[in-house]
């Protein structure tokens, strides 16, 4: 699933960082305290792992995802900005379920035979066939 949610980050300058930045998610505040970086690219990197990774454990855990608030609806204090920080729980389940199954499968003894000698990778080539198959990639980053 894809989700676009509303993050508020608050500057939070330290005598070591001036650009450190605080990132919650008011809809999110049952499930997650929120999370930090030490600029607004890593706050938005930090904001986005933890928005897929709290809502892709909802779902796997059969749980409601709550609805997003419109941004006009969030309330902020002075020196915080928001920012709609987009996630795909699809995307972050493939790329972190990449453990391997076995499979057993059953196949003609010639056509074995045939593929033994030719040294086929028979895993390899079920992947590849059953993502043709499908229609789908890789993630990115494998």
């Amino acid at each position: 699933m894809k989700y676009v949610y509303i993050a508020v980050f608050t500057p939070e300058p330290s005598k070591t960082n001036k650009n450190l930045l605080s990132v919650r998610f008011p809809d999110l505040l049952d499930y997650t305290s929120g999370t930090c970086g030490d600029n607004l690219q890593d706050a938005i990197y930090m904001a986005k792992d933890l928005l897929c990774m709290c809502l892709y454990q909802m779902e796997r855990d059969g749980n409601t995802v709550p609805t997003a608030t419109s941004p006009q609806d969030i309330k902020i204090a002075d020196g915080e900005f928001i920012s709609a920080i987009d996630v795909d729980t699809e995307f972050y389940r493939r790329l972190n379920a990449n453990k391997a199954v076995r499979k057993t499968l059953t196949i003609p003894s010639w056509l074995n035979t045939e593929a033994e000698k030719a040294h086929v990778n028979f895993s390899s080539v079920l992947q590849s066939a059953l993502k043709e198959h499908l229609k789908v990639a890789e993630p990115v980053g494998k």
